[in-house]
């Protein structure tokens, strides 16, 4: 399977998900549910036409945007390396986006269901596929761990690109876990994604500092 077959199967959830619009239409309500409290309480409401067009459209988009990152990136020839997995993730981002939506048409056709734990659910599974991205991701301006230690160096990139495949998969599994918390769910989820954020982040800044000096580095105290 090539690029071309890999990102016309994410297109395919872009286009189911209008497909389902189209079949549950005749059977909602003038407004259609479309947000939710983390206690899974519906506290928002969008009009149906604009209900049914949003999550079909805006996926649409970003599936063509994705698929333009590589074309647009100075480092295109980076991608290309790892391609493949990058556009598995592709496939993986439409597919979320076409559960949320069909999420959003059930719950709103009367199908009673804790919308809060499908969406938990849903990231934590993109969550892995992220992490599984990273395990390939070579240096590039949009995919990525990208800070200013990252860009500056390609070892500190490679670093922080296997610890942080690690925490979002990591991150991915105490989410899964989570949804036998009830209410507490969305702690399982956030609480990680935050760790995860701002540990790849000091530690990209701590490779960086080790390999190219400075105070504390392991140049600076004569190693």
């Amino acid at each position: 399977m090539n690029t071309s077959h890999r990102l016309a199967l994410a297109g395919g959830f872009v286009v189911l998900a209008g497909l389902a619009s189209v079949l549950a239409a005749p059977d909602l309500p003038d407004r259609l549910v479309t947000h939710w409290n983390a206690a899974g309480e519906p506290n928002g409401t969008m009009s149906k036409s604009l209900g049914l067009a949003f999550v079909p459209a805006l996926s649409g988009a970003l599936v063509v945007l994705l698929a333009l990152v590589p074309r647009i990136d100075p480092l295109g020839e980076n991608v290309a390396t790892f391609r493949p997995a990058y556009d598995w993730f592709v496939v993986a981002f439409a597919g979320f986006m076409f559960v949320l939506h069909v999420g959003i048409l059930a719950f709103n056709l009367g199908y009673a269901f804790d919308f809060t734990l499908l969406v938990l659910g849903a990231v934590a599974v993109l969550f892995y596929a992220v992490g599984e991205l990273l395990t390939h991701a070579e240096p590039n301006w949009f995919v990525g761990i990208r800070t200013p230690w990252t860009l500056s160096n390609e070892t500190v990139w490679d670093r922080t690109h296997e610890l942080g495949s690690r925490l979002f998969k990591l991150t991915a599994v105490v989410s899964l876990i989570g949804l036998f918390f009830g209410e507490y769910a969305v702690y399982f989820l956030v609480v990680p994604a935050l760790l995860t954020a701002v540990i790849t982040a000091a530690y990209s800044y701590y490779c960086y500092r080790q390999l190219e000096g400075g105070p504390g580095s392991s140049s600076d105290a004569g190693v």
